[in-house]
């Protein structure tokens, strides 16, 4: 089973405004609210590809309902912590003129240290050695930066692999306590190993230094660079595939869940990389946070290329 844990969902609703400019009214063209939070995405795409996940989230208030509603309508199920408050609604602001994408994000629940330690003591309970386990994503604040790494150790424990996808001290503490997998991307690597990481060989060279302190794989998404992908074998490198760009919100959330759905299916590094890439570049081409058509992942996957570095 692949769990995803989604601490900080949120509803994200994304507007579609050309020519968008501060100080002044701007005219919204389209409209779409779609389910959020990186586990959450995760699950989206996870089921698009022919998996199956279920989803743990903090949700409260009417926000919280309608998430819960809109995710049971797409099939994915839902472990519901309730928690006091609404949960958050995050606006995307998408400019097709500018190609530009803005973010305003609302801060999320407000929890005790007591009722942090409840959280991932039941989410921990219901894992088993035969999960993939990812956490993703931000934390509301107050939260302990910690629980991620606490959420690995007690996972390791059980023996279940633990995929993690986090910036800063979520990272940094993450990545201390040995999680199998990680998906920095180049910004996030850069505040890990505090390197500029110019070239390719200096990106590699960093993601070695990771896998030496006990994580199995490591993917370094690149954006339009593309993305290198680590074990302990072999460095591989996809460029990015070229496609239209309808949102590029949620990207790197589906690019982990194909981690999940090849590690699930004992596919090789190669098939791995190959199906990461494909998946990230048809959710870029969706509006909003939706997940991509397996149909369209699989158009993309003949087009990715890829070589040994």
């Amino acid at each position: 089973m692949i769990r995803t844990l989604t601490l900080n969902p949120a509803l994200d609703k994304t507007v579609v405004i050309p020519n968008f400019r501060t100080d002044t009214v701007n005219r919204i063209d389209s409209l779409r609210l779609d389910p959020g939070g990186k586990g959450i995405n995760v699950s989206k795409v996870v089921q698009k590809l022919g998996g199956e996940s279920y989803a743990t989230a903090l949700l409260g208030g009417s926000t919280g309902d309608l998430i819960f509603s809109m995710l049971a309508q797409q099939g994915i199920r839902v472990d519901r912590i309730c928690v006091p408050g609404q949960t958050r609604t995050n606006l995307k602001i998408i400019d097709p003129v500018l190609k530009t994408n803005t973010d305003i994000n609302e801060p999320g629940v407000s929890l005790t240290i007591n009722q942090w330690d409840d959280v991932l003591a039941h989410f921990i309970s219901q894992v088993t050695a035969d999960d993939i386990v990812v956490l993703a994503g931000s934390v509301p604040a107050g939260a302990p930066a910690d629980i991620y790494a606490r959420c690995i150790q007690a996972c390791d424990e059980i023996g279940a692999k633990t995929f993690l996808d986090a910036d800063g001290p979520l990272l940094a503490m993450g990545i201390a306590a040995g999680p199998y997998l990680i998906k920095p991307n180049l910004d996030e690597l850069r505040r890990v190993v505090q390197q500029p990481l110019e070239s390719l060989k200096q990106i590699k060279a960093a993601g070695l230094t990771l896998l030496e302190q006990g994580i199995q794989k490591v993917l370094i998404s690149m954006g339009e660079k593309g993305a290198l992908y680590l074990t302990a074998d072999i460095c591989l490198f996809a460029p990015a595939l070229s496609v239209p760009v309808g949102s590029t919100v949620g990207a790197g959330d589906s690019v982990v869940a194909a981690l999940a759905i090849a590690e699930e299916k004992g596919l090789s590094p190669s098939e791995t990389l190959a199906l990461a890439t494909a998946t990230g570049a048809a959710n870029v081409m969706c509006s909003g946070t939706q997940a991509a058509d397996l149909q369209q992942i699989q158009a993309l996957l003949p087009l990715v290329r890829y070589q040994s570095i």
